[in-house]
């Protein structure tokens, strides 16, 4: 529960004693900041919000919450899209955006290593230079810190070819939620190989239940010689989604497939002037990278393909300008729903790469039913469907059937085979739907190795298992149930 009066004054000082009073936030006003991240449907502010500037603050902190059996709640840059980072419960956020340096480079080993709060792309800038890159790739990679990558194990574009987070970090360095600081992995200057159990892969997509990430090894990969990006335009969404499943058949693995229906497509042409066609069902931006020879002969292929599923043009990217324009438009394409909708609901479900069209088919019947626009774009190689439910928030029946839809929405990917989340997390949005995707010993083992890091279970309560508090109003609440 909230802390009363006298238990909050008491700990600000304190808090403030460990990082400064600048970097102790606790104002009412102030905290509305930190009540939600990208899922905007729950909110709840926290006890008091902290910015350690390194991990001995981290410790301090946390071992001042252990003493006082506080609730804490890692935060990176908030662009959670699953209410991850609320404070269901109240409790002390401990945001990670001050920890946001590299530290090292290795070149030779093709390793960095760098604060939880260091921004994804800002890898990749810091090493493009001697030609190397991170390859996970999130759309708000321009936003997104890497420890919030290792939260919800982040993908990407780009990771239908290279994998996602877990395949690209080495190890971490993580504060227990008793204080104590561990290593999960592979050492900074160690050999990547060790014995033992895989913890750091355990960690990854933790959803930050097992304690604060503070450090992160990363692995860099060398950026591939060269590329073609392609944009496909097809009449529908279906022919479009059949050409992916014969791209792949074909032995073709693309470093990106990703699809955006009509919708999309005239929200992004209105905000950045590509000069994609208005009146096509569907796009596909396929990326191939690699050795410059061979490259060729795999474009041509790739159109074949397109235009035997009724694709009206094949365009390649004429220079890097307009495959970067590309590019913006699609890890945009979110950002420019706000021209179509004053909110929107965004899913992360995952169904096999044959099933969808079928997929698409149910949602145009979910928006239909619901009588709500739902724009799709998403990771069209890997299967990973990112359909955005748009709604008034002001409209409380709206908000009911935005919420209805993305259930079914959620529901069917279950029944297709698939999963709740590719990337996104559960975090408060999916906990209803764990117990449907997991048997009952499926969660209570989850539980138990969450348990045997947080064994009261204070860092990051209240997300993933189906028995977690929610802090959705309860106006809603009575109105969903209705």
């Amino acid at each position: 529960m909230p802390l009363s009066g006298k238990q909050f004054t008491d700990l600000i000082p304190q808090l403030q004693s460990i990082c400064g009073k600048t970097n102790v936030i606790y104002h009412a006003d102030e905290l509305r900041v930190y009540e939600c991240d990208a899922y905007t449907l729950e909110k709840m502010p926290p006890d008091a919000v902290v910015l350690p500037g390194n991990t001995s603050e981290v410790e301090a902190v946390i071992k001042l919450c252990r003493d006082r059996n506080l609730a804490i709640i890692p935060r990176g840059s908030g662009t959670s899209l699953s209410g991850g980072v609320l404070a269901v419960d109240g409790g002390v956020v401990i945001g990670l955006s001050r920890m946001n340096r590299i530290l090292d480079v290795d070149f030779r080993n093709r390793r960095a290593l760098v604060e939880a709060g260091c921004i994804n792309v800002h890898v990749t800038q810091a090493v493009q230079s001697e030609g190397y890159l991170y390859a996970p790739d999130p759309s708000s990679q321009f936003a997104c810190t890497i420890g919030g990558n290792v939260a919800t194990n982040s993908g990407g574009p780009h990771t239908l070819k290279y994998g996602v987070t877990t395949n690209h970090v080495l190890g971490m360095e993580m504060v227990l939620p008793d204080g104590e600081t561990v290593w999960l992995g592979t050492q900074p200057g160690g050999p990547e190989d060790i014995d033992g159990c895989d913890l750091r892969g355990a960690a990854i997509g933790s959803e930050g239940m097992f304690g604060i990430v503070t450090r992160v090894l990363l692995r860099l990969i060398k950026a591939p010689q060269s590329c073609k990006t392609m944009l496909g335009i097809f009449e529908s969404v279906d022919d479009a989604a059949s050409a992916v499943s014969d791209i792949i058949a074909a032995g073709i693995i693309p470093a990106a497939l990703e699809m955006m229906d009509q919708l999309i497509i005239q929200a992004v042409e209105e905000a950045y002037k590509f000069g994609f066609p208005l009146d096509a069902g569907a796009v596909l931006i396929i990326e191939l990278d690699g050795q410059t020879t061979g490259l060729s002969s795999l474009t041509d292929q790739i159109q074949d393909i397109c235009r035997n599923k009724q694709a009206r043009e094949v365009r390649i990217a004429a220079s890097k300008e307009e495959r970067a324009l590309i590019w913006k438009c699609r890890k945009r394409a979110f950002g420019a729903i706000g021209r179509l909708s004053p909110n929107y609901l965004t899913q992360d479900g995952v169904v096999p790469r044959s099933r969808i069209p079928e997929m698409m088919k149910f949602i145009k019947q979910t928006a239909e039913k619901y009588q709500l626009r739902i724009p799709n774009v998403f990771h069209a190689g890997d299967g990973n469907i990112h359909p955005l439910i748009l709604f008034d928030e002001k409209d409380k029946d709206q908000v009911k059937r935005a919420i209805q839809a993305g259930h079914d929405i959620l529901g069917k990917c279950i029944d297709f085979g698939g999963s709740i989340s590719g990337e996104h997390g559960i975090g408060v949005e999916k906990v209803d739907f764990m117990s449907r995707q997991f048997s009952p010993e499926d969660l209570e083992a989850m539980m138990k190795l969450r348990k045997t890091f947080d064994p009261d279970m204070r860092c990051n309560p209240d997300k993933c298992f189906p028995s977690a508090s929610r802090c959705i109003d309860f106006t809603l609440k009575k109105q969903i149930s209705a």
